[in-house]
């Protein structure tokens, strides 16, 4: 088994993808939006409400990037690839409608030691004006296949503020989350069959990192950005612990001069860590 090496620097496009309002709430409703007040959110739930107007979620520009249109980084074990980072850059409000073709390029393939880890850099276009909508930053490690003598890559350094949060925003998972969010695209089969989960020694399949970050991205754009699309910048986060879904979520937000640092708790422990987030034009 290897790693295919010589990609690194190779680019690859995907798209046109389309997608309609019945995409973006299937999203919205994904990622926990209305499920525990349906009257609440109904900007990205629904498009016929009076006097609201339909809006997409920000974080709804992940599924922009589909996971099955980029080559194979290697001849191993699938089970051993996990999206461990994730990072998202929105040029502006996504619109509730439209076409999408994405540039990708495998960036850098870091060697961890016991772990390789992929950098894929992607940019998500207006298939009909070429206007930027989203830059995406993707990191896949990929256990058991370190070692092989490249630079380690350096993470940014983040630490937790020795202070209460400013906002602390609890959400409960459904029993069928992961069921529900992946019919937005990702059909990777861990989430969905406990056999595959069983593979990487869990009782039953776990929520999708994205899901995960769809609820955290949910809780920044209401405690920071007033629920507007508009003001909602870039957002970055380390996928630390699967999440089983029907367990709760606690998205804890430190304001910062430049915008905010997070985490996702759940269970006890840290899922989604080392967050950063900054408004759009701060």
């Amino acid at each position: 088994m290897s790693l295919h090496r010589h990609l690194v620097g190779r680019a690859w496009a995907t798209g046109p993808l389309r997608w309609t309002f019945a995409d973006t709430a299937l999203y919205a409703l994904g990622v926990g939006a209305g499920a525990d007040d349906p009257a609440r959110e109904r900007e990205f739930t629904t498009e016929n409400s009076a006097g609201v107007t339909p809006a997409v979620l920000p974080t709804f520009a992940t599924t922009l990037v589909p996971p099955g249109e980029r080559p194979a980084l290697g001849d191993f074990d699938v089970t051993r690839l996990l999206h461990s980072h994730q990072s998202l850059t929105l040029h502006g409000p996504l619109p509730v409608e439209g076409a999408a073709v994405t540039e990708s390029r495998l960036t850098a393939l870091h060697d961890r030691g016991s772990a390789a880890l992929a950098v894929i850099d992607s940019r998500c276009a207006d298939a009909a004006t070429g206007r930027p909508l989203a830059d995406l930053r993707t990191g896949l490690t990929i256990r058991h296949e370190g070692g092989f003598g490249g630079e380690p890559g350096e993470d940014e350094p983040w630490r937790r503020p020795e202070r209460e949060p400013d906002h602390t925003v609890g959400y409960r998972t459904a029993p069928h989350q992961a069921l529900l969010y992946r019919l937005c695209g990702d059909r990777n089969p861990l989430h969905s069959d406990p056999a595959v989960a069983a593979r990487i020694g869990l009782l039953r399949p776990p929520l999708h990192g994205l899901c995960t970050f769809g609820f955290a991205g949910r809780a920044l754009l209401h405690a920071l950005c007033g629920g507007d699309p508009a003001r909602f910048g870039t957002v970055s986060a380390a996928f630390t612990a699967p999440v089983l879904p029907g367990r709760d979520l606690t998205v804890r937000i430190w304001e910062t001069a430049g915008g905010a640092l997070f985490e996702v708790r759940s269970h006890g422990r840290v899922v989604l860590g080392r967050g950063r987030f900054a408004p759009r034009g701060g």
